[in-house]
């Protein structure tokens, strides 16, 4: 390994709570293989990082645990005033995509602005 290649940090853990739909909605990432998640964090992260996080919804009294890794970085200044954090790819078994998609059913194709695109 060369000394400008680093392995990927991994142990990360992120505690996300989601209290309405519109949340969900905003940081959730269809487009992304497997689905994930916008996390706003001014943390440092980098491309494939191994990211655990714990996922609690308003409608769900047990939290969902999704292993992740990061695929998006949006950076601290970033243009248009976008919210810093990253985005990471679910590597579970499609629980967490499954879970997600059903409860956002008929507003994944909306208009409406996300913190994503």
């Amino acid at each position: 390994m060369s000394s400008s290649t680093k392995p990927p940090r991994s142990g990360s853990i992120v505690n996300l709570s989601y209290k309405e739909k519109s949340g969900l909605y905003t940081a959730y990432m269809p487009f992304v293989k497997n689905g994930g998640l916008f996390i706003p964090s001014s943390k440092s992260f980098e491309l494939g990082d191994e990211v655990f996080v714990v996922l609690t919804l308003w409608d769900v009294q047990d939290e969902l645990p999704i292993p992740c890794k990061v695929v998006w970085i949006t950076p601290v200044g970033a243009q248009n005033k976008r919210k810093p954090g990253i985005g990471v790819q679910f590597l579970d078994n499609g629980t967490a995509r499954t879970r997600i998609e059903t409860i956002l059913a008929g507003t994944i194709e909306s208009d409406r602005q996300t913190d994503t695109m």
